[in-house]
């Protein structure tokens, strides 16, 4: 039966993170420093521009990475 709760926590912790995200890209257009940390790339053609948020993706992936080390501990 442990299985089955199992199953239930993953849920529950990607339901959050779903959440979490949501209100981020909710929010991101009001924290004026996320997508402009240095490190984040952008290119200008003449006829298109490419942006890549290297810092950005970073930033992101060691928060993410400290909230599931957290949520993961027992």
């Amino acid at each position: 039966m442990g299985g089955f709760f199992d199953f239930g926590k993953i849920l529950i912790i990607l339901g959050l993170v779903i959440a979490i995200v949501g209100v981020l890209i909710v929010m991101g257009g009001k924290v004026p420093w996320i997508g402009r940390l240095p490190g984040d790339f952008t290119f200008r053609g003449e006829r298109f521009t490419f942006y890549f948020p290297l810092a950005t993706s970073i930033l992101i992936s060691v928060v993410l990475t400290l909230i599931f080390w957290f949520i993961g501990r027992k």
